[in-house]
């Protein structure tokens, strides 16, 4: 025989089932009175930004100090790596993985349009971003990509897996001619 404690089925019933002692508790109720603990202010003490409604401080907020992230030296510049991207020093590119690029066949040729078509850039119409391919992931077949930028991982990747690589000029808009 199992030394496991036998069980009377009619113990063992619906109306008969609770939660173990101690594991349920009364919601605390705020606000009722100066006798519950909680009232008056409802435990958010008195003035301030903790006693308003809504989120309160940020979890990055110092206190009105400078955070530190602020405090950090910021070079200026078109795409240093270090620079702060400011103003007309912003620039902005589309990053796309080459572990992107295996949705295509072998053979094929990989260009913005087409990369558009597939979903892998999306709402750069527009804006006409330059796109750049990086190297994270792996590529098993020979393409010939067409983007603006590479990175040297990347054109090492894709020229090891037997494709091309063409860098395509941004386009600029033409200048208005002032007379």
């Amino acid at each position: 025989m199992s030394d496991a404690p036998t069980v009377d089925p009619n113990e063992v019933r619906l109306e008969n089932l609770k939660p173990p002692a101690g594991s349920r508790h009364p919601r605390k109720r705020v606000g009722r009175g100066p006798g519950s603990g909680t009232g008056k202010t409802s435990g958010r003490g008195m003035k301030g930004q903790g006693a308003r409604s809504g989120k309160g401080p940020i979890e990055t907020y110092q206190g009105g100090k400078v955070p530190i992230h602020m405090q950090q030296g910021k070079l200026r510049g078109a795409n240093r790596k270090m620079s702060m991207p400011i103003g007309p020093f912003r620039t902005h590119t589309v990053p796309v993985n080459v572990s992107s690029l295996t949705v295509f066949e072998a053979g094929s040729v990989v260009d913005v349009a087409a990369l558009e078509a597939r979903g892998i850039v999306k709402g750069n119409t527009n804006r006409q971003w330059p796109i750049k391919i990086l190297a994270k992931g792996e590529i098993d077949r020979a393409l010939t990509v067409r983007a603006h930028q590479f990175s040297d991982g990347a054109k090492a990747k894709i020229e090891a897996a037997g494709g091309t690589v063409e860098i395509v000029r941004v386009r600029v808009a033409p200048a208005t001619a002032e007379q």
